[in-house]
């Protein structure tokens, strides 16, 4: 089962995701330089965060136009499972995988914390090892991750489940002061219809062991992994 994570020039979360699957899940892992083009021995793409091309223009603009992402579009089309965290949710909704876009935060401020986030399902191929309406302590890092989405494509998304995580209190109560950001319907991440395409704004590999604070995150990598071996 074998996972790639992308690597583009301002990446800087791409040795923490390859850490989580080498290291923690002892699974195989490969970096995918973002000029390649084959993706024939990968089972599951990670896009990590960071600050591909350094931000220019617009978070994900000019990565959209790297050779490798034509490939992952078409891998993902196919099925293949592909999650997209924080700047890589950016560069699938700039490709078109996801629906919507980002705007800077409210705050108009970088942010860095851990914050709270529901489970909405747990019936996903990214959730499958979660409890239902589980809430995972998990950290965000950014400063465009405010989701924005019109009124009919919200409908869309509430009404085909594709809204999978929202920012919530400990208790798991969904309201404007766990909102960080001033994301609609305090989104932080969404799954294309076809289920096997998920960006989220909180970062898993940065939570996915206990001496980092919380280890909530490796249950979205472990039910990737679930669901590649199924």
């Amino acid at each position: 089962m074998n996972f790639g994570v992308v690597v583009f020039p301002g990446s800087n979360c791409d040795h923490d995701c390859f850490h989580v699957i080498k290291d923690v899940l002892k699974q195989p892992v490969r970096y995918i330089w973002h000029k390649e083009t084959s993706l024939d021995d990968i089972d599951s793409i990670i896009i990590p965060g960071g600050f591909s091309y350094g931000d220019y223009l617009r978070c994900g603009a000019i990565a959209k136009f790297s050779p490798l992402m034509a490939s992952i579009v078409d891998f993902a089309n196919k099925g293949g499972l592909v999650i997209g965290i924080c700047n890589g949710f950016q560069i699938l909704l700039e490709v078109g995988l996801l629906p919507g876009a980002m705007h800077r935060n409210t705050g108009l401020h970088f942010i860095c914390k851990y914050v709270n986030i529901l489970t909405e399902s747990n019936n996903t191929a990214f959730t499958n090892r979660c409890e239902e309406k589980q809430v995972m302590k998990i950290p965000i890092a950014h400063n465009e991750g405010n989701y924005y989405i019109d009124e009919q494509g919200l409908k869309d998304l509430e009404d085909n489940k594709q809204v999978i995580f929202r920012y919530c209190d400990e208790k798991g109560d969904v309201n404007i002061e766990s909102n960080p950001n001033g994301t609609i319907s305090n989104i932080a991440g969404i799954i294309n219809k076809q289920g096997n395409v998920l960006g989220l704004m909180p970062h898993p590999e940065r939570s996915s062991e206990n001496l980092l604070g919380s280890s909530d995150g490796l249950l979205i990598f472990k039910s990737m992994l679930q669901q590649i071996k199924v």
